[in-house]
């Protein structure tokens, strides 16, 4: 302020010390103006990882009680709550892509086929109701508006991505110890992305996938693949039916599996142009966003568990 009272009297005597003042004080307002942004800013910097955990862990903590409580449940639950998972991330995948008119029926039908395939009968039910679906889809299509190849080819994506990683999911829970290997994959899955997660923010450099996913990082992806398989093997030390060379194994499968089905959901949100698959979870996105990874880990470990038993 007294700056301000200083220039009052060279203001009154010309009009060059009025403008001359004028700007002096508007430099001077810019510049505190400006360092009270920056010094808001850097005050503001230091609760963003704390703020994203905190909302990670508000998701996370529901999910897992949900996945929890499914997986133990088995058989009519457990094939019931992947419905409704299933039914909502083909619902989002659909969405992205809505201007290919994809026929959501066909896909929905297809997803429910699918599952009680899987829930009561083996991997030929699985494959039958697959092939099922191409002429069912066909029929459903003739029926809509405007009928096309491409709302074909974007249905039947949804059906053996979603559909057929949910009926594996299925199968998999019917094996012996199905139970204990569900929650193993889900185990290896989380800790996998949690530790690609904090391995990229804290030692990230070199872009694993930058047209896809600029954010992901190799330092990333080799820590989140150690965490999945130490997460799946410490998982198999609980189960004295579980051999330690098979819960490497399965563990080593998780870690490949995940990050090419997180990947994967990435390709398809880019190409779609959209960040988020949906909102079902807040600021961390949709179902497509969090079961992504689980999608392939889940096929890669009924196939391998199968392979055992």
């Amino acid at each position: 302020m007294a700056g301000d009272r200083s220039e009052i009297g060279p203001r009154r005597s010309g009009g060059y010390s009025r403008s001359t003042a004028s700007r002096r004080s508007g430099r001077g307002s810019s510049t505190r103006s400006s360092a009270s942004r920056r010094a808001g800013a850097a005050r503001r910097a230091p609760r963003r990882p704390r703020s994203e955990l905190n909302a990670r862990l508000l998701v996370a903590v529901p999910a897992i009680a949900l996945a929890l409580f499914l997986v133990i449940e088995g058989g009519p639950v457990f094939a019931l709550g992947l419905f409704a998972l299933g039914c909502i991330c083909m619902h989002e995948l659909y969405e992205m892509y809505e201007r290919a008119q994809p026929v959501r029926l066909a896909g929905f039908l297809a997803l429910a086929g699918l599952l009680v395939a899987g829930l009561y009968g083996g991997q030929p039910q699985v494959l039958l109701a697959a092939l099922a679906a191409l002429p069912l889809l066909f029929g459903l299509t003739l029926l809509q508006r405007h009928p096309s190849v491409g709302g074909m080819a974007l249905t039947l994506l949804g059906i053996y991505w979603i559909g057929l990683a949910l009926a594996c999911a299925v199968l998999l829970r019917g094996l012996p110890h199905g139970q204990g290997i569900v929650i193993d994959v889900l185990v290896g899955t989380f800790l996998g992305d949690t530790g690609a997660y904090f391995g990229g923010r804290l030692f990230g450099q070199r872009p694993l996938a930058p047209s896809i996913s600029p954010n992901k990082t190799v330092e990333g992806l080799l820590i989140g693949m150690v965490c999945a398989v130490l997460g799946v093997w410490f998982a198999g030390r609980y189960q004295d039916w579980l051999p330690g060379s098979h819960a490497l194994v399965l563990g080593l499968g998780v870690a490949l599996a995940a990050p090419v089905g997180d990947l994967f959901e990435s390709f398809i949100k880019r190409e779609s142009g959209t960040k988020d698959s949906g909102a079902i979870f807040g600021a961390h996105g949709g179902a497509l966003d969090r079961l992504d990874a689980v999608l392939f880990a889940a096929v890669v470990g009924f196939y391998i568990w199968s392979a055992y038993v």
